[in-house]
């Protein structure tokens, strides 16, 4: 029986060994600022032992336009940057995209990208 159920568990080990995670450490809230430029950060982690770090190209996307983040000082897996709300907008929502290179068996560095869920950052009025 536990023959059967072994095929599965090597499929489920593989799928959460590969895993990203992407924590937003972006205030939810922010007050309107002249500029209409407001600040986000994102940790990213991966169980992805094959992962070549140094080619990660971090974005924030923001309706159909993609703007660059960049590592923070004095740490390896974060990032920062800004996102542009129009001045009539109460609301605006983005997600992080990362692109990097793994390597592959054999093979020359294979490229991947991994996506965080929706965000939703509010504009409050003075």
């Amino acid at each position: 029986m536990t023959k059967r159920f072994l095929p599965i568990l090597f499929v489920a080990a593989l799928l959460t060994g590969c895993a990203s995670t992407f924590t937003n450490l972006s205030a939810q809230r922010q007050v309107r600022n002249p500029s209409n430029l407001y600040p986000v950060g994102v940790k990213f982690d991966s169980k992805q032992q094959s992962l070549r770090w140094e080619s990660i190209k971090p974005s924030v996307i923001v309706g159909r336009e993609q703007f660059p983040l960049r590592q923070t000082k004095l740490m390896s897996n974060r990032w920062e940057g800004l996102i542009p709300v129009p001045a009539n907008a109460g609301e605006i929502s983005y997600f992080y995209k990362f692109d990097y290179q793994y390597n592959d068996f054999g093979k020359p560095p294979s490229t991947e990208s991994a996506s965080s869920a929706n965000f939703t950052l509010k504009i409050l009025e003075r």
